[in-house]
């Protein structure tokens, strides 16, 4: 027979089991490179159908899982962790009012009436928990091993890419978590656009242009005509870009979507060095970040190209 602690209720034990799966699945929306907003329960007085340590988290595509209580409070919860999500609304504490008197005459404690007779009051906590960028470096030279030395500061995932064996070894990059040694067609074999949403950023970056350019040439026909969430860039010179962008109109894609394709990357800082290409490349990815914290659009080009006529 089991037998619990008189301090500890078998709702206790549900009310805990809900709280970690809530937790585990934020942790791995977060894992797959999605921001969450999360809000808990941290106090409750009189009735209230949320208790303290209740949590429900919500995705940037809309997902939720877990429970403040339900019915009118749950959906004000829901409204308000979508509106920190884009940024409309500040994740903090928030008072809610479980009384249909106080929606009705407007007085009571400082705080948000619901139409409700439970009686009671609920403040919650909400924040935003942003994911930390997972980039694919296609290209695993000096510069890939300079941006993976900076990403590790940052604490950054970063996997690898590269047709020669020796530049996605653990040598050269000890902290990527994927080492994918192949060609260009031999990574298209086992991707397509929906695996590739794993990673928040694509850098291409490679050793030969040729390889550089089958690989951006199939992720522009993946994006061409859909919404895309990666960024994707390349290091690349006038000549190089005007190259690909001739390829990829010759093949149909079209000049919106090549407009999508950051080129060079890195801020303009008149980077030179790996070590001052890796500083450029990872400060435009925060500020990248940043901006869309803030509903701002994305990062246009900078360097040669943010001035360049066409």
């Amino acid at each position: 027979m089991l037998t619990l602690p008189l301090t500890l209720k078998p709702n206790h034990l549900l009310h805990r089991g809900m709280t970690a799966r809530t937790m585990a699945w934020a942790l791995d929306k977060l894992g797959q490179g999605e921001c969450v907003a999360l809000a808990s329960v941290v106090e409750s007085q009189g009735s209230v159908p949320g208790k303290v340590g209740a949590k429900i988290a919500v995705t940037e595509h809309g997902e939720r899982q877990g429970t403040v209580g339900g019915a009118g409070l749950e959906q004000k919860v829901i409204s308000h962790l979508a509106a920190v999500l884009k940024g409309n609304e500040a994740p903090g504490i928030h008072r809610f009012q479980l009384r249909k008197e106080a929606l009705d005459s407007g007085k009571g404690i400082e705080g948000t009436p619901l139409n409700s007779l439970c009686g009671g009051v609920v403040t919650i906590v909400s924040e935003l928990l942003n994911a930390s960028p997972h980039v694919l470096l296609a290209g695993g030279g000096h510069c890939a091993i300079a941006i993976g030395r900076m990403a590790e500061v940052l604490d950054w995932r970063i996997s690898i890419l590269d047709t020669r064996e020796e530049y996605v070894s653990k040598e050269h990059h000890p902290n990527a978590i994927e080492r994918i040694h192949a060609s260009p067609e031999e990574f298209f074999e086992k991707e397509n656009s929906s695996s590739l949403e794993r990673f928040s950023h694509i850098l291409i970056m490679g050793h030969d242009w040729a390889i550089d350019q089958a690989l951006l040439l199939e992720i522009l026909g993946m994006m061409d005509g859909e919404e895309w969430r990666t960024t994707v860039g390349t290091i690349g010179s006038k000549a190089k870009w005007k190259s690909f962008t001739k390829a990829a109109k010759e093949v149909g894609i079209t000049d919106q979507t090549l407009e999508q394709v950051l080129c060079p990357i890195g801020a303009d800082i008149l980077a030179e060095s790996p070590e001052e290409i890796a500083i450029a490349v990872c400060a435009q990815i925060i500020e990248g970040r940043a901006r869309a914290l803030r509903g701002e659009s994305p990062i246009r080009h900078t360097g040669w190209r943010s001035t360049q006529t066409e």
